[in-house]
């Protein structure tokens, strides 16, 4: 069987917590949330719309498509640049 390493890439993403805002959203990553309600926002990505909740990080991709991630995943992942 063949392994295979996932290629280095570096990705915005901005962590969704109480203080954030859809403006931050908005101007760190250019995504538009759309519903924005405590504890939680909505954003469209490429599968569709999803929840992103407290503590989620909103991640752009390579291709400039938006996505939430869980906390413990998207830091099991990425190290900070």
């Amino acid at each position: 069987m063949a392994k295979y390493r996932k290629k280095p890439v570096i990705i915005d993403a901005i962590k969704f917590d109480k203080y954030v805002t859809p403006e931050m959203v908005r101007n760190e990553l250019g995504a538009n949330p759309i519903v924005f309600e405590a504890p939680y926002f909505y954003i469209d990505t490429l599968e569709g719309r999803m929840e992103v909740s407290i503590g989620d990080y909103v991640m752009k991709g390579i291709k400039g498509e938006f996505y939430p991630c869980k906390p413990d995943i998207f830091e099991g992942s990425y190290d900070a640049v």
